[in-house]
């Protein structure tokens, strides 16, 4: 393995985990419908709480798809 290969690997690495942050900070941002924590209404937190919950359960399908479509 060449020092470039490393430094790609690396970059790879870090690229990943900030647009993973990027995408569940918007999909929290959407949940909560733009609001800050202090102006939500409770029924505003169990909406966005279920929302999350959704999102979370398409990523799971998503990837369920992705190991199906394997075969």
């Amino acid at each position: 393995m060449n020092i470039n290969q490393i430094i790609n690997m690396i970059i790879r690495m870090f690229m990943r985990k900030a647009i993973n942050t990027g995408i569940n900070k918007g999909i929290d941002m959407a949940a909560r419908r733009g609001k800050k924590d202090h102006e939500m209404t409770p029924e505003d937190h169990q909406q966005a709480a279920q929302a999350k919950e959704t999102a979370k359960k398409a990523r799971k399908a998503a990837q369920m798809a992705r190991r199906l479509g394997r075969f």
